[in-house]
């Protein structure tokens, strides 16, 4: 079918852990199943690189951590608090922890059912979150090692715009490795996950 968004390739993206979070900034992230398409832009990540505290890859491979140390662009999805999903990818070289947490997105393609999967009408706070847009994109542990390039239920399509404003500013909600920078947003989103103190427009 026409799903109306143009897949990407491997060679597109880069293979290192703070350049793909940056990168990423503008992609579109793509749930495609029976139902048909949600969609959203990606307008901030976080990045984890190797030998980062903060990390889930930081003691090494686990069954849990698993795919943040397959080759990159592989899913990483974790359940966290007992309640909610984390989207990721791996983002290093074959063997090696690392990974890009994707945490907000900007809701392109199935409003309707982001809405019903959220239990919520505000488009701005759908994806506002990485618990929040996995439940409106239904993404769980099932897509946990999915190659993001086409043929998995959940992809990566090119940007919908090409020029994009990138900020930059400390991470959020963590203990460990707090003064770095390394969250990546898109500057003048109304789609950002974090406080007003941490994205200027």
């Amino acid at each position: 079918m026409d799903r109306g968004f143009e897949p990407i390739g491997a060679d597109e993206l880069p293979v290192e852990t703070t350049a793909l979070a940056r990168a990423l900034i503008g992609y579109v992230l793509v749930r495609d199943d029976e139902s048909g398409l949600v969609a959203g832009r990606i307008v901030e990540t976080e990045a984890y690189p190797p030998g980062d505290p903060a990390a889930h890859h930081f003691r090494g491979r686990t069954e849990r951590n698993a795919s943040l140390f397959l080759p990159a662009h592989r899913a990483y999805v974790y359940h966290i608090y007992g309640t909610s999903y984390c989207f990721n990818l791996s983002s290093e070289a074959d063997g090696v922890g690392g990974g890009v947490l994707v945490r907000a997105l900007e809701p392109v393609t199935g409003i309707e059912r982001m809405r019903m999967n959220r239990g919520v009408d505000a488009f701005g706070d759908l994806c506002r979150g990485p618990g929040r847009l996995c439940r409106a994109l239904e993404i769980d542990r099932r897509q946990d090692g999915a190659l993001l390039f086409g043929d998995a239920c959940v992809w990566l399509a090119a940007p919908a715009r090409r020029s994009v404003r990138i900020g930059t500013s400390r991470r959020i909600g963590l203990s460990r490795g707090v003064s770095r920078l390394l969250r990546y947003y898109e500057r003048g989103s109304a789609f950002l996950s974090g406080p007003r103190s941490l994205s200027p427009a």
